[in-house]
């Protein structure tokens, strides 16, 4: 009988769940290290697959395993994972675990302040600058390793897209380009326009990272709109054909970082990103360093529930299953 326990978080609408220190052991001298180890290691996979997928999770789900930071400048590690696998980095992750350090008092913080937790995730170190006011968690902030423009006018599956880089690999494509309006009623279409252009570029030199390999890789196609001044709305379309109810934090990382390679944005100013549920994150640039710049994404997360998921070995579903 195999029981983990979980807490579940949603950030601008995408689920998060987070399995608390000692749920899952993944050996490791890195979270990057530690990935490698969850991607061939079975033991640990089997509670990936259990918590993502149907019936406990779905197809859509997202977490993390919470784990021992890189060394003692972080408070904790993160590794990420979805229905296909484990992540280099989630934004939103980073700020539903922001949230989640504070209230379950993992992180002392002030009634009415600020309180900066820091998490090593395999693509870097990042922060999360929770803001409190009245005991209670009011708003997350996370800066970013940092992001980078790669690409431009790269031709994929018809398209013209951007690439770039906020601790995972995106490509950017504007909604205009694919005939597509930005609505849930577009759904289907805009999975099948985001596997596609996905396809065509992830064995491509646009999707090698340029210092470690095993932060390489297309993650996903980001389908973007301009609503107004500094206002913006995207879906993202990744893994293998996840779709992310947030605006999505690493990806509007990367973004930021060509808004301000464009001149669409000054260093410090903010700009909106709404998703396709209508959620919002707002982002700035608030640091140009020698690998690109710092970006901070600010948005909301919320406890959804505490779970004891259990797998009965005499269960023939097992670790469950994706219908899609």
């Amino acid at each position: 009988m195999l029981e983990i326990a979980a807490t579940d978080y949603h950030t601008a609408g995408e689920p998060f769940r987070i399995v608390a220190p000692g749920g899952v052991e993944v050996p490791g001298r890195s979270l990057l290290a530690r990935r490698d180890h969850a991607i061939a290691s079975e033991e640990v996979d089997r509670v990936r697959r259990l918590l993502c997928h149907e019936p406990r999770g779905h197809a859509d789900m997202y977490g993390c395993f919470v784990l021992p930071p890189d060394d003692d400048g972080a408070d904790f590690g993160a590794l990420f994972w979805h229905k296909d696998g484990y992540s280099t980095a989630c934004g939103h992750g980073t700020i539903a675990l922001g949230a989640w350090a504070v209230e379950s008092g993992r992180v002392e913080a002030p009634d009415d302040g600020e309180v900066e937790v820091t998490i090593d995730v395999p693509s870097g170190r990042v922060a999360a600058r929770v803001t409190c006011s009245g005991g209670t968690v009011e708003r997350v902030a996370f800066r970013n390793v940092p992001a980078y423009a790669i690409a431009r006018g790269v031709a994929a599956a018809g398209a013209s897209v951007d690439v770039a880089y906020g601790g995972a690999i995106y490509a950017f494509v504007p909604a205009v380009q694919l005939g597509l309006p930005i609505s849930a009623q577009a759904l289907p279409h805009l999975i099948r326009a985001g596997r596609k252009i996905k396809a065509a570029l992830e064995d491509s030199g646009v999707a090698v990272h340029p210092e470690d390999a095993r932060l390489s890789g297309l993650y996903g196609t980001v389908i973007h709109e301009q609503l107004g001044p500094a206002h913006h709305r995207n879906v993202v379309v990744f893994a293998d054909g996840q779709v992310d109810r947030s605006p999505t934090g690493s990806a509007t990382s990367a973004r930021t970082a060509l808004l301000l390679e464009d001149g669409s944005l000054e260093v410090g100013a903010r700009w909106r990103n709404d998703s396709i549920v209508g959620t919002s994150f707002h982002a700035r640039v608030v640091d140009r360093v020698a690998a690109g710049v710092i970006t901070e994404v600010e948005g909301t997360a919320f406890r959804t529930g505490e779970h004891r998921f259990v797998l009965d070995p005499r269960d023939a579903l097992g670790t469950g299953f994706v219908l899609r």
